[in-house]
C-alpha cells in the first residue's frame, strides 16, 4: 500500500499534524543523528511555509519535507529543508516522492537547500548543483545546493 501524500501551508496545520511532523523530525535529526539543534525556528506555522508529508497506515508521519518561500536579490525563491524519513520506512523512495511534490510547487523559481553532504547525489537527480563549499552545521557536514530559476 502506498503512503498517502499530504500537503498544507503552515497556517493550516492542525496541532495534531504539527506534532506528528515535529515528532518525526526530532526522532531523525535529534535522536538518531545525535544532533541537538534548534528545531523550533518559528517558520513552521507561517502562511508561506508549505509542508509535505507521507502518512502511514495509522496516520502517522513517516516522511516529510518543508518548503520555505524566500526572496533573493528581490526575486521570489524557495528553500527546502527538514527532509527526513523514519528509519523503518527508508529505501522506498519516500524522500524522492516528496521532493518531486515540493519542486512541482516551486515551479520555475530558484530553490536552495543545505544538503547533508552524503545526500548530494540524490539532490542532483532533482536538478540541484553544489553552489558553495562544504560547511559544518550542528556538527554535520553540509553543502549548499541550488536548483537555478528556469526561464
Amino acid at each position: 500500500m502506498s503512503a498517502a501524500l499530504q500537503r498544507c501551508r503552515g497556517s493550516e496545520l492542525s496541532a495534531a499534524t504539527l506534532y506528528e511532523l515535529l515528532k518525526l523530525r526530532v526522532e531523525v535529526f535529534v535522536v538518531e543523528q545525535n544532533c541537538p539543534y534548534p528545531e523550533l525556528d518559528g517558520r513552521d506555522l507561517l502562511g508561506e511555509t508549505r509542508h509535505f508529508w507521507l502518512a502511514g497506515a495509522g496516520g502517522e508521519a513517516i516522511s516529510t519535507v518543508r518548503l520555505l518561500e524566500e526572496h533573493h536579490d528581490g526575486e521570489k525563491a524557495f528553500r527546502i529543508g527538514r527532509v527526513c524519513t523514519a528509519l523503518s520506512h527508508r529505501g522506498r523512495g519516500h524522500s524522492n516522492r516528496l521532493m518531486a511534490a515540493a519542486l512541482a510547487e516551486v515551479g520555475q523559481h530558484a530553490c536552495h537547500i543545505n544538503a547533508q553532504t552524503y545526500l548530494t547525489r540524490m539532490y542532483r537527480t532533482h536538478g540541484f548543483t553544489v553552489s558553495g563549499p562544504e560547511f559544518l552545521e550542528d556538527g554535520i557536514a553540509h553543502v549548499p545546493m541550488l536548483r537555478a530559476a528556469r526561464p
